[in-house]
């Protein structure tokens, strides 16, 4: 199997292994991080979703970063898709 990890992604996990990597500091964007997790626990519907490989790394090294469940950033995607605070543009 081929992976698929540029530069950044290798230099993160790398500190990650070796016990050296820190959460974010900016604890706004934690508190905002918290209250979307706190919301995704309160879920009851599951889907099942298809994503790339690369996709699905870089949502896990976000959670990391953010200290939450990837599931949260999923979740937390989709809600603000659906209160139109993000958009698709095709």
């Amino acid at each position: 199997m081929v992976e698929y990890i540029d530069e950044e992604e290798k230099d993160f996990f790398e500190s990650l292994y070796a016990d050296d990597w820190q959460p974010n500091p900016d604890k706004n964007v934690n508190r905002i991080y918290e209250e979307y997790a706190r919301y995704s626990l309160e879920l009851s519907n599951k889907i099942e979703l298809n994503i790339t490989s690369n996709d699905f790394e870089n949502i896990q090294v976000k959670a990391l970063e953010a200290g939450i469940p990837y599931q949260s950033i999923v979740s937390l995607l989709i809600h603000q898709y659906n209160e139109g605070k993000i958009s698709l543009t095709i």
